[in-house]
């Protein structure tokens, strides 16, 4: 129905998450509609990333440097542990945190058979000298929390504080459409005012 190119096009853009097949088809033409210079562009920015990014000696992140800036400036006496690399955008844009990273590269999975040597535990192990408090902020679910777990086994015994993401009801949420866990989260990890 297409031309051969363009389903090619759209079969390699359907790769991208959340891209179905009529997003794909349009990004396709999209790209189809570009200028010469828009098309070169796009692929030069391309080559720029697979050429010159690649994961912080320190933390995993991605980086064009040896050592990401964060690494470089931030407290590392304090270390907030996450999944994947996009998740540190989250916390860069509070402004709160001033502490640094570390970067799983996922998070332990028993059934998909992601052991401990499969994600960057060792590492972490490797930059706690001197380190105060890890804070493990991988996602609450079944894998996110079995991998806090063995964080929090594996780090405490060292003398280093270790703590969990809070959880509970989202600002602007009316308690009524809470469902039963997220409410006793809440609960347990109330705070005085």
């Amino acid at each position: 129905m297409y031309p051969e190119a363009v389903s090619k096009l759209a079969a390699i853009l359907r790769k991208f998450p959340s891209v179905g097949a009529k997003t794909a088809m349009r990004y396709a033409y999209k790209i189809i509609e570009m200028t010469d210079e828009e098309a070169s562009d796009l692929i030069n920015a391309i080559k720029d990333v697979k050429e010159n990014i690649h994961f912080c000696k320190e933390c995993g992140t991605y980086t064009d440097k040896d050592i990401c800036d964060r690494c470089k400036v931030g407290d590392k006496s304090i270390i907030c542990v996450v999944k994947e690399p996009k998740d540190i955008s989250v916390f860069e844009k509070t402004g709160v945190f001033n502490g640094v990273f570390h970067v799983l590269h996922g998070t332990l999975d028993f059934q998909k058979q992601v052991l401990v040597d499969d994600i960057r535990i060792k590492e972490l192990i490797d930059r706690l000298d001197g380190v105060k408090e890890v804070i493990v902020a991988t996602n609450t679910d079944v894998s996110g929390e079995m991998t806090a777990s063995y964080l929090a086994q594996l780090i405490k015994p060292m003398n280093i504080k270790v703590t969990r993401l809070a959880s509970g009801i989202p600002m602007g949420t009316e308690i009524e459409y809470a469902d039963e866990h997220t409410l006793s989260q809440a609960l347990i990890d109330r705070k005085e005012i």
